[in-house]
């Protein structure tokens, strides 16, 4: 073979490597973008059998992690960071820093997501991980109510060994001297006298059973509405999310909440007046 013959099969064989790696390059991509998308389709498939937002909340924390990384925000908006006042919260150090450029305005310990997964059946699946990356403060209350999810009384009829009813409005749940029924945004207990009795603010640990089963309260009853849990002032960062307050002190510095970021009251209430809806947080 000539050089001049020998040199144009090597370029036409560098061209079909060429080729082929770009072809094998678009079918991965190919193919990770089907998976994504089954994955996807999956889990709001999963969200909508189960009738739960919470499995929509987890899509969102998800997909978080996979096109926001806190390293490459953090390098890519220097300017950003230097001209407005940001959050900084360290998981593995349990600490919160409200900064401006290198300067730090607050510091304090904060309590993280415990990692544990609850798997509660047809009920559904979470899996309490605080997100990592960008996120936002996008609103601020003061004095909040929690209104638990559906994981919440999962939670508590596995301590309890119970099972689980959901009411719905105006539905009946029988409890031998009556049924346990919903009136004027109550759940209240109609006796067979028809007495009725309201059953009062929510108290976390103190929920509503009959029948041997926990009764999940309907979404807009003050029954579904737990005052004190978070606190008494809270930075919200969307998807469920949150700087607060804590009923229980005892936790901060450590990994054991559902996904937020615990703080101390005394420490929320120096912090909240400082932090404008709009400001960054980096969770790491």
């Amino acid at each position: 073979m000539s050089i001049r013959a020998y040199v144009s099969h090597g370029g036409k064989m560098i061209w079909l490597l060429l080729i082929g790696f770009i072809a094998a390059a678009a079918a991965s991509l190919l193919l990770l973008g089907k998976t994504i998308d089954l994955r996807f389709q999956r889990d709001v498939n999963r969200m909508v059998y189960n009738d739960n937002l919470d499995v929509l909340r987890g899509i969102k924390a998800q997909e978080g992690l996979l096109t926001d990384s806190l390293r490459r925000l953090m390098t890519a908006t220097p300017g950003d960071a230097a001209d407005q006042p940001y959050i900084v919260v360290s998981m593995a150090d349990h600490q919160l820093w409200y900064k401006k450029g290198k300067e730090v305005l607050f510091n304090a310990p904060v309590a993280t997501g415990s990692g544990k997964e609850l798997v509660g059946g047809s009920e559904g699946q979470w899996r309490f991980e605080t997100p990592r990356g960008r996120l936002t403060v996008q609103a601020k209350d003061e004095n909040p109510a929690w209104v638990p999810p559906d994981w919440h009384y999962v939670e508590q009829a596995r301590k309890k060994g119970l099972g689980i009813v959901h009411l719905s409005s105006g539905q009946e749940i029988p409890t031998g001297d009556g049924v346990i029924t919903t009136s004027g945004g109550e759940v209240v207990k109609r006796l067979n006298n028809g007495q009725i009795i309201n059953l009062g603010e929510a108290k976390e640990g103190h929920e509503i059973v009959a029948g041997g089963n926990i009764i999940v309260p309907p979404y807009g009853t003050t029954q579904r509405r737990y005052m004190g849990v978070l606190g008494t002032r809270r930075l919200e960062l969307g998807d469920g999310y949150g700087i607060h307050g804590t009923d229980e002190p005892q936790t901060i510095g450590q990994s054991v909440s559902h996904g937020c970021v615990r703080m101390r009251n005394e420490d929320i209430e120096k912090l909240y007046p400082m932090v404008p809806v709009g400001t960054p947080v980096y969770i790491y």
